[in-house]
């Protein structure tokens, strides 16, 4: 399959064209790349406070706007009923803090992490249960309890061919949410503290990369129980993790506060942030992430490496 020129740019950057600075969030270019009129530079486009405990980013191309969800005060995995979600603009801007709030209008909503979009409906884990609303109103159409399956810490979710699968950090699972009843996909110790999960339509599986300091991302086709290598980077702790298109995967490292970019089975960091990278969303009309940081309440829009 041809690769579009973007994600060929990208994948030469990982073969060693640029390095990235910690501190600026600058990167270094190779001047035979620099030649080409390719911009070389991921940089910090905008930053946002206000916000409590921002665990996860979801962008929504069809709204231009990113849904943030925080867990609010109190411990992240307290069923206190006041988390929420909020909508940012694709500026930074925002739009409204508490557009889903615990507590208000009907909902219970304790400590939302990563989030999906099905449809009209957005899909959040949370520390008991996994919530459905709808995106452009906010109504609660929808809860799946997990309170049979003993659950360690719910983390992430996406929407695959059959449903929306959640990884269950604390219990090295991940469960299937269909017709509002979750059922057990997959347990193995091999997927490390799963994190951050994302469906590939392309190769029809799964993306999933562990918390639990392993430097190897895994693919998983659905209804097996084999995982098998993406690719392997110096980074750990993975948290957020967004396809790129090309066979390109990003992905947040809380080990060395970083993105990590992986190509043909290699990943090495892109952007160095100045905190621990929390589970990212990408803009896919800008080529941009935004990446939350749970303990300094802010989100950072970067913009990616692209053609002038």
């Amino acid at each position: 399959m041809m690769r579009s020129p973007f994600a060929a740019f990208l994948a030469g950057l990982l073969a060693g064209a640029c390095a990235t600075s910690p501190q600026s969030g600058t990167t270094g270019s190779d001047p035979a790349v620099a030649e080409s009129g390719m911009v070389l530079t991921p940089s910090l486009v905008v930053t946002t406070g206000g916000f409590t405990g921002p665990e996860a980013v979801r962008y929504d191309a069809d709204q231009d706007v990113y849904f943030v969800s925080n867990f609010g005060s109190g411990s992240s995995s307290a069923t206190d009923n006041n988390g929420f979600i909020s909508r940012m603009r694709p500026d930074g801007a925002l739009d409204q803090l508490r557009f889903i709030a615990g507590g208000s209008g009907g909902v219970t909503l304790h400590a939302p992490r990563g989030m999906t979009i099905v449809g009209d409906t957005l899909w959040v884990a949370d520390a008991d249960a996994v919530r459905g609303f709808h995106r452009r109103t906010g109504a609660p159409p929808l809860t799946a309890s997990l309170a049979a399956f003993d659950v360690g810490f719910l983390n992430d979710a996406s929407g695959g061919p059959d449903g929306v699968y959640v990884t269950d950090t604390g219990r090295n699972r991940i469960y299937r949410i269909a017709g509002g009843v979750a059922t057990l996909a997959l347990a193995d110790s091999a997927l490390g503290s799963p994190n951050g999960i994302t469906w590939d339509a392309a190769t029809r599986r799964f993306i999933i990369v562990p918390y639990g300091g392993a430097s190897v991302i895994h693919g998983w086709i659905p209804g097996t129980t084999t995982l098998t290598e993406v690719g392997r980077s110096p980074g750990g702790r993975f948290d957020g993790v967004e396809l790129l298109g090309g066979g390109l995967v990003l992905v947040a490292s809380q080990a060395d506060t970083s993105l990590h970019l992986f190509a043909a089975g290699m990943g090495r960091p892109i952007i160095r942030t100045g905190g621990r990278p929390a589970d990212i969303a990408v803009d896919t009309r800008r080529s941009r992430v935004a990446v939350p940081f749970i303990a300094l309440d802010r989100v950072e829009i970067w913009q990616l490496p692209r053609f002038r």
